[in-house]
This record gives structure tokens, C-alpha cells and sequence, in this order.
């Protein structure tokens, strides 16, 4: 929305700001249902800085340190539960985490850019994770199965000579 000019701020401080209005006082036996005023700046929760664009910036950074946090915890968690509860699953489970390469996080990074971007990008990207899936199950299933053994070639038969 497109801030108001200079004709109608001087507009609005010849007539004079608009006043809260009264409270509707209840009539008989009613309860009331006054309405209280809006909260003004400086009422409510102590914001950290007068300007609105540093508060919103305080709060997004603590936002994704906490996203970040958390969903660390919960990627630790879903490995240690792959590969087992020990010490030893621990162990791998914060080497995969923490030793990530840079070119993993911004795939990752990039990824749920797209997916929280638009309904299409969710649909690739959620196509491309049911593929990989898939794709894993195979190449467990495939370890999985006993592979038939060749025999071994038989030797040329010997040419009788005549």
C-alpha cells in the first residue's frame, strides 16, 4: 500500500485524528461487551528496539537459530535411531550431521526454497524425494537377494585330430 501524501497528512491533522470511541456501556442486565482500546506501542511486550525493521530482524534470526537448533536435534535423533542407540550410533550420527559439505546444505537449502515457494516446486520436490526412496528400497532389496552364481565357463573340448 502506497503511503499518503503530503495533501492528505495535512488533511488529517486539519480534522484531527480520528478519537478511540467511547465504550458501549451495558443496558440493563446485559453483560458488557465494551470494547477495548487497540494496544499502542510502548503498552504489551517490551521490544528491544524503537524501530520496527531492527525488531523484525531480531526476530528472525532468533527464529531460524531456533529452526536450525532443532532440526539438528531431530536429524541426530532420526540417525541414532538407524543406527542403533549406543555409543557407537551416536558417534556416526554426529559425524553425519556436523560433517556435512557445504554443497549438501545449499542443495538442502535450495530444496525447501523451491518446495516452500510454490505448489510446483512442492510437487518436484516431493516427486524427487518418493523417487529417491524408491530408488533406496531397490538397492537395499537388491543386496537383500542372493545372486545366482555363475558357473564356471567349462574348458574348450580338445580338437581330435584325424
Amino acid at each position: 500500500m502506497a503511503r499518503p501524501g503530503r495533501a492528505a497528512r495535512r488533511t488529517r491533522k486539519a480534522q484531527g485524528e480520528a478519537q478511540d470511541p467511547a465504550p458501549v456501556e451495558p443496558q440493563g442486565d446485559q453483560p458488557s461487551i465494551a470494547k477495548e482500546a487497540p494496544a499502542r506501542a510502548g503498552a504489551g511486550l517490551p521490544l528491544p528496539s524503537p524501530r520496527a525493521s531492527t525488531n523484525v530482524m531480531i526476530a528472525d534470526i532468533v527464529l531460524r537459530a531456533a529452526g536450525s537448533l532443532l532440526r539438528d536435534r531431530l536429524e541426530k535423533g532420526l540417525l541414532v535411531q538407524s543406527y542403533g542407540p549406543d555409543e557407537k550410533g551416536r558417534a556416526k550420527a554426529a559425524r553425519l550431521i556436523e560433517g556435512r559439505p557445504l554443497g549438501a546444505s545449499i542443495a538442502l537449502w535450495g530444496a525447501s526454497h523451491l518446495a516452500r515457494r510454490s505448489p510446483l516446486g512442492l510437487a518436484l520436490v516431493a516427486g524427487g524425494l518418493a523417487l529417491k526412496v524408491l530408488y533406496d528400497r531397490g538397492k537395499r532389496l537388491e543386496t537383500k537377494r542372493p545372486r545366482p552364481r555363475r558357473r564356471p565357463a567349462a574348458p574348450p573340448a580338445p580338437e581330435e585330430k584325424p
